[in-house]
């Protein structure tokens, strides 16, 4: 890990010190996380282009600020995040579902509950319909369970992401497995 974090600081370095190539290099290395965290959230493409570009642009403004405690990546989809966050602010659309009814934290500690959304979506059919339901997530919902599942980050790390904290995020994992399965349920009359 030390290893890691003395790379990206070196990294982050050679981009302050304007060396050539080393901010086309970050971009490189970070552009698929970026538009990914920022592509979830606001499932639009020409806004996600543009606010990757944003993104990057803060990051050049803002590394200086970059102390290297976490790894590069943490901090870069910390900004995505934030960025996704304000657009979806700015036009006013929700960021979770507000129906959700606190079951306390007997739901948190269920992160585990025996789903398993790979064999839950085997056959082709019930693959479009998890999409699907994944994307009628709300935003927030949406990007932890892929950020979760599909780039397979460990929670402490979509903490240092989104800011969210480690029970917040199970908790959302929890719910929208539950809305998932339900989905799933629902569309193919099989309980997955």
């Amino acid at each position: 890990m030390d290893d890691a974090y003395s790379n990206d600081r070196a990294l982050a370095e050679a981009v302050l010190a304007n060396r050539p190539g080393a901010f086309e290099r970050l971009v490189r290395e970070y552009q698929g996380l970026c538009w990914h965290i920022i592509q979830r959230m606001v499932r639009n493409p020409e806004d996600a282009r543009e606010l990757c570009q944003d993104t990057f642009l803060r990051v050049h403004q803002c590394l200086h600020q970059y102390r290297g405690e976490s790894a590069l990546k943490s901090w870069i989809g910390r900004v995505a995040w934030t960025i996704a966050l304000r657009h979806l602010q700015h036009k006013r659309i929700p960021l979770v579902e507000t129906s959700v009814d606190d079951e306390g934290d007997t739901l948190l500690e269920n992160i585990g509950d025996g789903f398993d959304l790979e064999a839950a979506c085997a056959d082709e059919e019930t693959q479009r319909h998890l999409h699907e339901a994944i994307e009628a997530l709300p935003p927030v919902q949406r990007s932890v369970l892929t950020l979760y599942y599909l780039d397979e980050l460990p929670i402490p790390e979509i903490a240092r992401i989104t800011g969210l904290a480690g029970g917040t995020i199970k908790s959302h994992l929890f719910r929208s497995r539950l809305r998932l399965r339900e989905a799933l349920e629902n569309r193919t009359g099989v309980a997955a």
